[in-house]
């Protein structure tokens, strides 16, 4: 049995549900951090010295990192799925999971967490203003990257578009300026298809603190 500990609202916990959820895998799901707690106690300490969520727990692997946590899983249940066999889109799922979290994955959580979580009198405008820009540089290469495929390693769902796919759904339940891409939108379009995507990944985020509250109660 697989036990997976963190609160369904944390993006690196949609990142796990929509890899388990992929492939088909039984699991069971714990709420902790956030609103819910539990990362201080001394048992969830050992499983994760960082006290953050998500972490899995597979036989006798014990895991935190949700990047780390979804190669596993693909590697380790997916016979193919989510991890591609061949070399090339092997590296390119690779890449795209490694750029999303290392380029995309602060602007997006600074602009989150302003517009969102932050209320509107104690926004930072300098720090939204700087994470759009940022977007709007980045946002247009990954529209490059699946303008002529349908997925960003190619014609199959693979781990690499698992981070960007939370990321743009996460970027879409609110207002900012965001720009026009079209193959970003289409590839969007498509993951919306997916039964997994929907349940793990497509629940609402509030458009204030208080929203936000009442949000992670009500999908825990």
């Amino acid at each position: 049995m697989i036990t997976l500990w963190g609160r369904r609202n944390s993006m690196n916990v949609q990142k796990v549900v929509w890899a388990l959820e992929e492939l088909g895998l039984t699991y069971d799901r714990h709420n902790a951090a956030g609103s819910f707690g539990g990362t201080d106690r001394t048992e969830f300490r050992a499983m994760n010295p960082m006290g953050l969520v998500p972490v899995l727990q597979d036989g006798e692997a014990t895991m935190f990192e949700s990047n780390a946590i979804v190669r596993y899983l693909a590697a380790r249940h997916g016979d193919g799925r989510l991890r591609p066999r061949a070399p090339k889109p092997l590296s390119l799922a690779e890449q795209w999971m490694d750029w999303t979290q290392l380029n995309l994955g602060l602007p997006a959580m600074n602009l989150f967490m302003q517009s969102v979580r932050t209320a509107r009198d104690k926004q930072n405008r300098r720090t939204i203003e700087e994470a759009e820009a940022k977007l709007h540089e980045l946002l247009p290469i990954a529209d490059r990257a699946v303008a002529d495929k349908a997925y960003v390693a190619g014609d199959e769902l693979s781990f690499g578009d698992i981070p960007l796919g939370v990321f743009i759904w996460r970027l879409s339940c609110f207002d900012w300026q965001r720009p026009a891409l079209g193959n970003l939108e289409r590839w969007h379009e498509r993951l919306k298809t997916r039964a997994a995507y929907r349940k793990a990944v497509m629940l609402p985020t509030g458009r204030s603190p208080e929203e936000w509250a009442a949000y992670e109660k009500q999908f825990a």
